[in-house]
This record gives structure tokens, sequence and C-alpha cells, in this order.
């Protein structure tokens, strides 16, 4: 037998309700579950707020004016302006995801730098979006 004997491995047990605060995710977990969230709130939102809405506006001239002046309110912007976040999180996440799928950039640091241009290329993205949908230009 040799002198160095293993070290017994950790066990992780469930952690409690007050520690969840305190546990600390890496920047790609994180975007990991914003990845999920964003595809969930697309996958709910799809038939529930998108597509009548487009429905109602193809319908004809009338009913294009009453979802024209629905979407007006700013409180459904801010309801259209979370789902298009949702989608270019998703849509950028998910590029990345694919990237990696091809093992490329699947080294920490690498991983680390593509979770943050993600994050950075979706909300920029989403500002473009939002200050269309206000009536910036």
């Amino acid at each position: 037998m040799s002198d160095t004997a293993a070290k017994p491995r950790p066990q992780f047990r469930n952690i409690s309700i007050g520690q969840i605060a305190k546990y600390r995710l890496p920047l790609a977990g994180r975007l990991s579950i914003l990845h999920r969230v964003s595809g969930a709130l697309l996958f709910l939102c799809i038939p529930l707020v998108i597509l009548p809405l487009l429905g109602a506006s193809l319908a004809s001239a009338e009913s294009f004016a009453g979802v024209a002046s629905v979407v007006g309110h700013p409180i459904v912007k801010l309801i259209l302006l979370v789902l298009i976040w949702g989608y270019l999180h998703h849509f950028c996440a998910g590029i990345r995801y694919l990237v990696l799928d091809l093992h490329i950039g699947i080294d920490k640091d690498s991983a680390r730098k593509s979770a943050g241009i993600v994050f950075v290329v979706s909300l920029a993205l989403t500002v473009v979006f939002g200050l269309k949908l206000f009536g910036a230009w």
C-alpha cells in the first residue's frame, strides 16, 4: 500500500432555502438557467400572446387598428419588451450552445467569455429593439 491514502470524497447534501441565496453560480450557469427560463417564456407566450395578436391584426383593417391601440399602451409594450428579450437571449445563447456542441470554446475561460458575450449582445439588442418599440426613432 502507498503512504498517500486516498482522501474520502466530499459528500454533498441537499442545500437548504437559506443557502440558496448565498450560492453563487458562475456566469455560464446563470446563462444556462436564463436560457431555460426564456425558452419556457417563449413556449408559453407564443400561443397565449403572440399568435392571438397576430391573428387579430391580420383579420381586418379595423382589428389591426384595435391591436395597434392595445399595443400602444405602455404596460403592453413592457410585456412585449420582455418577450423580445426572451427571444433574443434564447437565440444568442442557442448559438453559443451550438458552438459548444462543436467542441469550440469548451475550456473554462472561453466558456466564461462566451457567456459574457451572450449577455452583452442579447441585452444590447434588447435595448435597440426597446428603443424602437417605445418610439425613439
